[in-house]
């Protein structure tokens, strides 16, 4: 079934440290209460929960059924309703271990009614999670960790980010100082912090999705683009090969990049192309999966 109209609801919850996570809930709009399965969607590297087309999206999910949380990672950087890393002492200090962290406070919010709504029931006895990039590795992690989580889509998923880091990234950080990258969007200079890398060093058969994912026999669907210019196609095909999950796909995305030909901010009427065939393989397989 389709539904005609979703209403968004926003809020906030605290972290484990006590920053918050601010969230953006999409449900469809009913006349009499129903039911619906959950959606989590996780932003990649200096994303977040409304860049580019991503709201579009969540909407669209909703329409098809579901009750899509999206939410900011509480060290993302990025305050309530802003759309840039305004506070980069929190981006410096993310680690993979606390956005685990934050899928788990959400995931206990939705079952203990924290986050909830009126209008709807939110079935947090079925939970899906999409995550990009960053938040693709993130998805996978956080699937092996939380049995609530039943069916995963990634989007240009991470396998390994030290397999990305440059060998002159990791000398910096040994040397314990911080390294630079630039946003590409707005020109500036983003520091990055020795713990994540020192955290990951430590535990990466925990905080590498290309270990977890040889735990997930939930559904699951790796999706990328096969011109991905900044995290390689073989990124998805490797964890799709470990994944021991008898319901698996791979769908790889011709003549698109990273974000599937998506940029923010997004003022388009329609979808590029790749990306809508992203949203529908994304929404298709959470209808078999997870409805």
């Amino acid at each position: 079934m389709t539904y005609t109209s979703v209403i968004k609801q926003s809020g906030s919850i605290p972290s484990t440290d006590q920053l918050p996570i601010f969230y953006d809930l999409y449900f469809p709009s009913v006349s009499v209460q129903e039911t619906f399965p959950i959606l989590l969607f996780l932003h990649g590297l200096k994303g977040f929960k409304e860049w580019g087309p991503f709201p579009d999206a969540c909407e669209d999910l909703s329409r098809a059924g579901f009750a899509v949380l999206a939410f900011n990672a509480s060290h993302s950087g990025v305050s309530e309703s802003s759309d840039e890393i305004d506070r980069e002492d929190l981006f410096r200090a993310m680690t993979i271990s606390q956005d685990i962290s934050d899928v788990g406070c959400v995931i206990k919010a939705l079952k203990e009614g924290e986050i909830s709504t009126s209008r709807v029931i939110l079935d947090a006895e079925k939970i899906g999670i999409i995550g990009h990039s960053r938040g693709g590795h993130h998805a996978i992690v956080a699937s092996a960790e939380f049995p609530e989580i039943q069916a995963l889509v990634s989007w240009a998923a991470v396998a390994d980010f030290a397999e990305l880091w440059t060998d002159e990234m990791k000398a910096t950080w040994e040397k314990g100082q911080d390294v630079f990258i630039e946003n590409a969007r707005t020109g500036k200079k983003l520091s990055i912090s020795p713990v994540g890398y020192q955290e990951l060093m430590e535990k990466s058969k925990r905080l590498t999705a290309l270990n977890r994912v040889k735990e997930l026999h939930i559904p699951s669907l790796f999706i990328t683009g096969k011109q991905d210019e900044s995290v390689p196609i073989s990124h998805t095909e490797r964890l799709f090969r470990a994944c021991p999950s008898d319901q698996k796909e791979l769908r790889l995305i011709p003549d698109t990049g990273h974000t599937f030909g998506a940029s923010h901010p997004f003022t388009e009427s329609d979808y590029p192309p790749p990306f809508s065939e992203l949203v529908e393989y994304t929404e298709s397989w959470f209808l078999e999966h997870l409805s």
